[in-house]
């Protein structure tokens, strides 16, 4: 007499699974929420680059992790002279002040970094 396995359960097993998976990934790839200003700009090809993001609270996230303006300028500093950085998309929200900007984008610049990419939403051209 053989022993036999039922496999159907494993099958509906995984299919559950593959379903829950299915439905939380697109969730989990979020990052950070920004109401990025909008500008009549032509769109640039995609290349390898670090993220650097601002929330209107004035939160700054390097590829996704939260950091503060003297966090960021050590961290940034030490990853540039680790890895060779091609560039960096500075996503910032609308109402963030002009002089965080101008301060990022300097200490990117100071890192050796001079491939800057500011990210903006595309402007509604049916007004």
């Amino acid at each position: 007499m053989y022993a036999e396995v039922n496999v159907v359960s494993l099958i509906d097993l995984m299919m559950l699974l593959m379903v829950i998976f299915m439905i939380t990934a697109p969730i989990m790839q979020g990052g950070v929420d920004l109401s990025l200003p909008r500008a009549d700009a032509r769109a640039l090809e995609s290349k390898e680059g670090v993220q650097v993001s601002v929330t209107g609270a004035g939160r700054i996230y390097l590829d996704g992790v939260a950091l503060s303006m003297s966090e960021f300028r050590a961290n940034f500093r030490v990853l540039a002279n680790r890895t060779k950085i091609e560039g960096v998309y500075l996503r910032a929200d609308q109402s963030v002040p002009y002089g965080i900007v101008v301060q990022l984008m300097s200490v990117v610049r100071g890192a050796g970094v001079t491939n800057i990419a500011l990210v903006t939403e595309p402007e509604d051209v049916s007004r």
